[in-house]
């Protein structure tokens, strides 16, 4: 079997390889000429654990290749996947020309029947308007050639894209035949041997499914982020909460973690976008909107606890920075609280180091040399007035006190993750802030 994927991003990447780790004759198709001439090398241009093995191995094994040209890896495809990029619009929307132009492209060279597969992430109607497009070309070269769509939306966990990818909690399918299912089901048998689950629906349902899962996983957290705000109020401990409500199996203990925000290419794009197509209907998502509110609130929480603590003067004060993903085991710092927090610390006369196992590259990127950079977590916090963590990587959780009290200046700790113990931190002399805690 032969599909061709079009898009060597986040999605297109861990789609292409884990599909073609079952056998499966994969072409990953990008315009971006210098990511292919790298991926041919086996080089990966975003940190996702696992995700070099599987390419360098179905290289090797001749199952994945990349290329630059739609046209000339499309014939005898059984599946085309288009998984390109979807960025926020300035109203929220998420921008669907690539997605568009990928379908228009196929169109214009597609010779034999196939499943068109739409696996970015889409408002509700995309996959018809590929369809549209597709057609559309088609008929232009007098070419009359059947094909079929379907909506596929990925849910993948980035720092575990691999693992939820080759065994999934489910596979999400849109289909309007009965051609696209059987294509479509061959592809994903290999994933369900161990018994998951492959849900098949009408493409709107398929298209809405992901960005209602993303709302909800949204929801949860800026909920959660509430409640640790009015915990401070009260004298409760979110985590105390967050046990007490866990415990119940309506509830489940996933996702209801306080801290400062969420972050990343997925909710905050989706959570934007699903509200601008609710507005476009004249029906707005109240609940959505308060998530959004709540979430934008949450990424300058930390940001006040810290001025509230150094009396709202910051001037010349140096914090040492652990953590600058989103979250841990990626080193995506788009939409990341941390960009936040560390601007309104500079705006506020404050010098900054930091720290970041994966993101150190994309930090430069993005800060330039507004801050510096540390060779490890603990160059961080030399002369520091206080250490910040604001990303969970695992190899922050265990504290050496006796090495930040010989580097730091003042002994303090803002714990924009919840994973000290307050009691051991005040216990070894620090100062400990957290998110909604009881100290």
């Amino acid at each position: 079997m032969k599909i061709s994927i079009i898009g060597t991003g986040y999605v297109g990447l861990v789609t292409g390889a884990c599909i073609a780790e079952t056998g499966i004759d994969v072409t990953c198709i990008d315009v971006d000429v210098q990511k292919i001439d790298n991926l041919r090398k086996g080089i990966i241009p975003i940190y996702e654990p696992g995700l070099e093995d599987i390419v360098k191995r179905n290289i090797e094994k001749q199952r994945l290749r990349f290329s630059t040209s739609i046209r000339e890896n499309i014939d005898s495809c059984e599946a085309v996947f288009i998984a390109v990029g979807t960025p926020s619009g300035e109203d929220g929307s998420a921008d669907i020309k690539h997605v568009l132009n990928a379908a228009k492209e196929i169109g214009q060279c597609m010779n034999n029947p196939m499943v068109i597969v739409t696996k970015s992430t889409v408002p509700i109607g995309t996959s018809h308007k590929v369809k549209s497009a597709v057609s559309e070309e088609l008929k232009k070269r007098n070419a009359n050639i059947d094909f079929s769509v379907a909506s596929n939306p990925e849910f993948l966990k980035e720092g575990n894209a691999v693992e939820d990818f080759l065994r999934p909690a489910r596979i999400i399918i849109g289909v309007e035949d009965d051609r696209a299912k059987n294509i479509l089901l061959k592809i994903y048998r290999p994933f369900q041997l161990n018994g998951y689950r492959t849900i098949f629906m009408d493409i709107p349902s398929a298209e809405l499914t992901k960005y209602a899962a993303n709302c909800m996983l949204a929801t949860k957290i800026s909920f959660m982020n509430e409640m640790a705000n009015l915990c401070e109020l009260v004298g409760a401990d979110i985590n105390m909460v967050r046990q007490g409500i866990g415990s119940d199996p309506r509830i489940g203990n996933k996702f209801i973690y306080a801290g400062i925000g969420y972050g990343g290419s997925c909710f905050p794009k989706d959570v934007k976008a699903l509200i601008k197509t609710a507005d476009d209907l004249g029906y707005p998502l109240e609940i959505i909107k308060a998530v959004e509110s709540v979430n934008k609130r949450q990424k300058e929480q930390l940001f006040h606890k810290i001025m509230k603590y150094f009396g709202n003067n910051l001037q010349d004060k140096r914090f040492g920075i652990w953590g600058l993903s989103f979250k841990p085991n990626t080193d995506d710092m788009r939409e990341a609280p941390a960009e936040v927090i560390i601007k309104l610390l500079l705006r506020e006369g404050a010098k900054i180091r930091a720290y970041d196992p994966a993101a150190m590259k994309e930090a430069e990127k993005k800060l330039g040399n507004s801050i510096e950079y540390a060779t490890d977590s603990y160059d961080a916090l030399v002369d520091a007035n206080a250490l910040i963590l604001l990303t969970e990587w695992a190899e922050f959780r265990v504290l050496n006190f006796r090495v930040l009290e010989k580097l730091m200046k003042q002994k303090v700790i803002f714990d924009g993750r919840n994973i000290y113990d307050p009691a051991e931190v005040k216990e070894n002399g620090f100062d400990y802030i957290g998110i909604g805690r009881k100290v």
